[in-house]
């Protein structure tokens, strides 16, 4: 009696360790974001200009007493999220790791760099090339007629918008990996269904594009089709 009681003791302090580990991870997770938020919210300035820059030749304007303030800790806590979720993530990897297989771990540690890396290479995609070819054509639709001077908080929701939508949807590969390898769903069955795939996309681009620029939205339909495709072909090569 007194060694199951040992033994029930010791499997009790084990969930209390594995908790304590977990609250750690949580605590420096947030303390790297905390810093990372500090730092951005001093260089708030230099991160407005880069936020600005697309919009070449706009005026904004501060609608109202201390806008630009609560603008500058928005900026701050966005950036510092972006920043600090790839030290966050590996903060979790390394909570998870210790109870994975070898081969879960094959496809986990992968999967996780990928994630990252066409996460941000989506908001890269979207800052150097969907948000200044969307801008350019808000700004020259009626210029002639409208003077356009933007509040500031608006252009900088609309951005933010726009950032975080390419991001995620630059994940698509990512969530099709997953699917076929937990055998949810088969590369042919997501090959069979392209011409949905098609429909979808294009909704999807209408929805991420906010202009009514069919340029600017048939780009980014082409980008999340292709992003389709490069997970089929991704997901096929694997399974081989």
């Amino acid at each position: 009696m007194q060694k199951t009681y040992k033994h029930t003791k010791k499997n009790y302090m084990s969930v209390i360790e594995h908790l304590t580990e977990l609250r750690e991870k949580i605590l420096i997770s947030c303390l790297v974001f905390l810093i990372t938020t500090s730092i951005c919210l001093i260089y708030s300035k230099q991160l407005t200009f880069i936020i600005q820059k697309p919009a070449l030749g706009i005026k904004f304007l501060q609608l109202a007493p201390g806008e630009y303030l609560f603008i500058s800790v928005k900026i701050a806590i966005y950036s510092g999220i972006v920043i600090s979720s790839p030290f966050s993530l590996y903060q979790i990897m390394l909570f998870i790791l210790p109870g994975l297989t070898k081969k879960e771990i094959k496809y986990i540690i992968p999967i996780l760099v990928g994630s990252i890396i066409l996460f941000f290479a989506g908001l890269s995609f979207s800052y150097y090339t969907l948000i200044p070819i969307t801008l350019n054509f808000l700004i020259k639709y009626g210029s002639d007629i409208i003077e356009p001077i933007w509040s500031f908080e608006e252009y900088f929701n609309f951005i933010t918008l726009i950032l975080f939508s390419t991001g995620i949807s630059f994940q698509i590969p990512v969530i099709q990996i997953l699917l076929g390898i937990t055998n949810i769903i088969t590369w042919q069955m997501m090959l069979k269904y392209w011409r949905y795939i098609i429909f979808i996309s294009t909704i999807i681009g209408a929805i991420i594009t906010p202009s009514t620029d069919p340029i600017t939205q048939i780009f980014m339909t082409t980008t999340i089709i292709l992003l389709y495709f490069s997970g089929i072909l991704t997901l096929k090569i694997l399974k081989k």
